[in-house]
């Protein structure tokens, strides 16, 4: 290799020198890696030599380095092979590789190139070519090394957001299973008939709650609720309604009294109503609302005062088969400032059962987007009619799957059955 120095490129170094970069100059003629030695050091460079490929991948191995300047030609191993290998073994500092060459064929530089050379110098060097290349060099390096540490701090944040998922999952599973608490018994006799309760929420929680609860000896209160929207909000709505609700106690139940006898009963169902619409409007600071079906079953003779406040109708399969849609729609809670909700009742006889649902069910879509609606819901009781209790509900959720195309609903599911038997 000749190297074409001249007095004045030493001489004018001074303005250029770049200090602490550290260049390894790999040629098998000692008198060549002197010369280029001399040059690099007068500028600031921080020097090492390598005689050949094996041994330049030996002193990488132990050290970083930032340039490599190697001849093409050298016994053993070339210059475009060195590059390759020290390519394959680097892992987080990146050296810039500057191939000697006398070689000015586009193959020879397309091969240099696919084994990794960043850069070229022709022979003779030129040393103001050379400190050319090696500034260019240095601004790629400074913006690998830059890129480099955003990607360690994209990691960190990337690591701390994994463990928040994490955390936020195991909150939500937490917290799936308190609200599936809500409904501590899928099943449960009453005097007079059997209660059974299927919540199946969208997504981790959801805002639909339904349940029962003990009015005396004769009366029982049964409800089904689904809060506007989905998620955290909706399942923390449902958690203080289910504390309003679920009690058999009148200090822990908002429908629940003591008359003038000194005994439990339950406020008229569009009473209820109107006391959590103003419950909401007056002491919750939210812009959430619900949907709300409650009712009243007089467990001796079947008859069911009820109030519906935006819940869809509910349905009673009698026990011959028929199937009736009843209600008269009404405002949802906490919606409106004096809403007005009314009373409807219908009358159970032995063998009946009627079912308050959300509209996650006849809203649930086909593939095509089709949605179930009542008619559909129908075509579901009536093959679920022989079948009673959980075993019933868990039924018709499996043919809403079907229809569906998937259990993973776009809205919660929620189901309230009530099997009267009479007394």
């Amino acid at each position: 290799m000749t190297v074409n120095v001249k007095k004045s490129d030493v001489a004018d170094a001074a303005p250029d020198i770049d200090w602490g970069r550290r260049v390894l100059v790999v040629d098998d003629s000692a008198v060549q890696r002197r010369l280029l030695t001399a040059i690099l050091r007068r500028r600031g460079y921080d020097v090492f030599e390598a005689a050949s490929g094996m041994a330049a991948l030996d002193l990488m191995a132990g050290q970083p380095i930032d340039f490599v300047i190697s001849d093409w030609m050298m016994p053993g191993m070339t210059g475009p092979e060195l590059c390759e290998a020290m390519r394959a073994q680097q892992s987080e500092s990146y050296a810039y590789f500057i191939l000697l060459t006398t070689k000015a064929e586009r193959e020879d530089v397309a091969e240099g190139l696919e084994r990794g050379a960043d850069d070229f110098l022709s022979k003779p060097v030129n040393v103001s070519e050379l400190s050319a290349r090696l500034k260019a060099g240095a601004r790629i390096l400074s913006m690998h090394q830059a890129m480099a540490e955003k990607n360690v701090q994209l990691s960190e944040a990337l690591g701390r957001l994994n463990e928040a998922q994490e955390a936020m999952n195991r909150d939500l599973a937490d917290a799936r299973h308190l609200q599936q608490s809500l409904v501590p018994e899928r099943q449960r006799a009453v005097l007079g008939g059997v209660v059974s309760l299927h919540l199946r929420p969208s997504g981790a929680v959801g805002g639909d709650l339904v349940g029962s609860f003990r009015v005396n000896d004769t009366r029982l209160g049964l409800f089904a609720i689904d809060v506007a929207g989905h998620g955290i909000a909706s399942a923390l709505m449902t958690a203080r309604l289910a504390g309003n609700l679920t009690s058999s106690s009148p200090e822990q139940n908002i429908a629940l009294t003591i008359d003038d006898m000194g005994l439990y009963s339950m406020q008229p169902p569009p009473d209820v109503c109107t006391l959590l619409n103003n419950m909401v409007l007056e002491d919750m600071t939210t812009d959430l609302y619900f949907t709300m079906l409650i009712g009243e079953c007089n467990l001796k003779t079947g008859k069911i005062e009820l109030a519906q406040a935006g819940h869809p109708a509910p349905v009673i399969q009698r026990q011959g088969g028929a199937i009736e849609f009843v209600g008269q729609g009404g405002l949802p809670v906490g919606l409106v400032p004096g809403a007005d909700y009314q009373s409807f009742s219908v009358k159970l006889e032995p063998g009946d059962r009627i079912l308050f649902y959300s509209d996650g069910v006849t809203e649930a879509e086909d593939k095509a987007g089709a949605q179930l609606d009542e008619e559909g819901f129908c075509r579901i009781l009536t093959s679920v009619a022989e079948l009673s209790g959980t075993d019933c509900l868990d039924k018709i959720v499996s043919y809403l799957v079907e229809f569906a195309g998937t259990d993973d609903f776009t809205d919660d599911v929620s189901i309230a059955m009530f099997e009267y038997a009479g007394l």
